[in-house]
């Protein structure tokens, strides 16, 4: 069986283990919950982690799939640019920042500050956020089944903010449109690809008011 129990591993210890037993195979951890930046600029195999994770699971994460049964602490899959990181319990501060692609999926709630500078990744929680989700984003998707917090999609620059639910306050340069079929389409897929009980036309959509927030 490939499992690594990391009760008595620190990070380094761990990753060097992945990097051995990855190959095209999956590998199962347990007892992660004190490691932080664990599977840090991985590309390839897929990794699933029975226990809570600490800080930075996946940051540069580049192409490998990576699933937590329970909660992970802050800066979830930073700056991750492939693969696929799925969170079935909560995340802290931060989760998905600067991501260039590949997708997220939190099915717990999300601290504040989500998917800050967004720019090109599909991000979904499936609970609610926290405050400044979608701050700064640039491009790609950030869907919330939830209720968001204060200043939800602040400054918001380009990609597209979904959400199902209410927020505590809208953001600068936030618009609200209608959505369109392929928005519908779009929204019906993922929800279904993952498995999370939404409907696509409840939900409001949000874009950027000015490619020029700061100049307003």
């Amino acid at each position: 069986m490939n499992t690594i129990d990391a009760i008595d591993m620190d990070m380094k210890q761990v990753n060097a283990l992945l990097r051995e037993r990855l190959n095209d195979h999956s590998v199962t951890i347990t007892n992660a919950s004190h490691i932080h930046g664990l599977a840090a600029g991985f590309r390839h195999g897929e990794i699933h982690i029975q226990s809570p994770a600490g800080d930075y699971l996946g940051v540069l994460n580049d192409g490998t799939t990576i699933k937590v049964r329970q909660s992970v602490g802050k800066y979830v899959a930073d700056n991750m640019t492939r693969g696929e990181v799925i969170i079935k319990g909560d995340t802290d501060y931060g989760a998905a920042q600067y991501c260039y692609g590949g997708t997220v999926v939190i099915y717990g709630n999300a601290g504040d500050f989500t998917a800050t500078m967004n720019k090109g990744a599909t991000i979904i929680v499936a609970g609610n956020v926290g405050d400044e989700a979608g701050t700064y984003m640039l491009g790609g998707d950030l869907i919330v089944t939830g209720n968001a917090g204060q200043n939800f999609a602040n400054y918001l620059i380009r990609g597209t903010v979904y959400i199902g639910g209410s927020w505590e306050s809208l953001g600068h340069n936030t618009e609200g449109v209608a959505l369109v079929d392929e928005d519908i389409s779009k929204l019906r897929s993922l929800l279904e690809e993952y498995k999370i009980a939404a409907d696509p036309a409840g939900f409001r959509k949000i874009v950027a008011a000015s490619t020029k927030p700061f100049y307003k």
